[in-house]
């Protein structure tokens, strides 16, 4: 099966209508508007949206209030894959009946880096193991920030968060990023890639290629929280940028198992000089300034670094 990626430019999404209006309670600067607002650029026909448990689900539909301007469902974190299995199962089964005509409608599942890394995951896994049609969208902002800001699966190495809090004896989370997309690839299915707001023809072409591949696709984007990793509200694109420019957040896509860089990745890789430091990311969030004072933890750093290193010459390898 040949999937190739439809070409946009920024000028081509100018006009493209959106379905997730204003008016919504999601913090200033909170980057999961932003990219909510780009997923829906890519719809072109009826599209059902299954929402699991999360920031973008409570701040944008509160009762009797709904910032979506499609079908729209909430339903708990461990299940939303499952539900929306049910939703495709339906379709099937009302195609069989002659009431309803399969592939007239794209179902999008988003769940935060909690319900996805770590509580639903198991219902993921079912879903994509099962072969449903559908778009599975992981909006990555590093810890449980609707409920307090806890850490997650998908919270960084050294991260302080309320249940990961910096400290004299343990400088924050312990743990590394757990390789969501790897786990993901790992289930051989059509089509997984990364994204980011700050790359919105990237992302919009990589939602539309996951709505119109038969089977399931796995999209996460990196969608930054200023309130829990504590940085200025005005920088949240900024910031999700500079993820993608020192390697935390690299873009590319899995096509049926054969890896490839994306252009902001590629021009890295092409040009390793043109890869910043994870230092220049790490200083300008608050959930990491025990690496800077009242000392500068050159050791945090460095192992940061270093695991960072590790991740982006592996990918680089699988691309060639």
């Amino acid at each position: 099966m040949t999937i190739e990626l439809p070409k946009y430019k920024l000028k081509d999404l100018i006009d493209k209508p959106t379905y997730f209006s204003g008016g919504h309670r999601l913090c200033a600067g909170c980057a999961a508007g932003s990219m909510a607002r780009q997923v829906t650029m890519a719809f072109n026909k009826p599209t059902m949206i299954v929402n699991a448990t999360g920031c973008l689900e409570v701040a944008s539909t509160i009762y009797p209030f709904s910032a979506w301007e499609v079908p729209w469902i909430h339903v708990a974190f461990e299940n939303a894959s499952a539900v929306a299995s049910g939703i495709e199962a339906a379709i099937k089964a009302m195609t069989k009946k002659g009431t309803y005509k399969e592939g007239e409608t794209d179902i999008i599942v988003f769940g935060g880096d909690g319900g996805t890394y770590d509580i639903g995951i198991q219902s993921l896994s079912g879903a994509l193991e099962r072969g449903h049609d559908l778009l599975y969208i992981l909006y990555d902002n590093g810890a449980y920030m609707n409920t307090g800001i806890q850490r997650s699966g998908g919270t960084p190495f050294g991260a302080s968060t309320t249940t990961s809090p910096a400290g004299a004896v343990i400088p924050g989370k312990h743990q590394f990023r757990k390789p969501i997309t790897d786990i993901i690839s790992a289930h051989r299915i059509p089509f997984v890639a990364t994204a980011s707001p700050a790359y919105p023809e990237d992302l919009v072409a990589k939602v539309r290629t996951g709505l119109d591949v038969k089977g399931p696709a796995f999209l996460h984007i990196e969608a930054s929280c200023n309130r829990g990793q504590r940085f200025d509200p005005s920088k949240s694109i900024e910031y999700v940028r500079l993820a993608t420019e020192t390697c935390i957040h690299p873009l590319y896509t899995v096509i049926n198992g054969k890896y490839q860089l994306s252009r902001p990745s590629q021009r890295i890789a092409d040009d390793p000089s043109k890869k910043l430091p994870v230092e220049e990311y790490l200083k300008l969030e608050g959930r990491w300034r025990h690496f800077f004072k009242p000392t500068k933890r050159t050791d945090l750093i460095e192992i940061f670094q270093k695991d960072i290193d590790e991740r982006w010459d592996e990918l680089v390898k699988k691309a060639r």
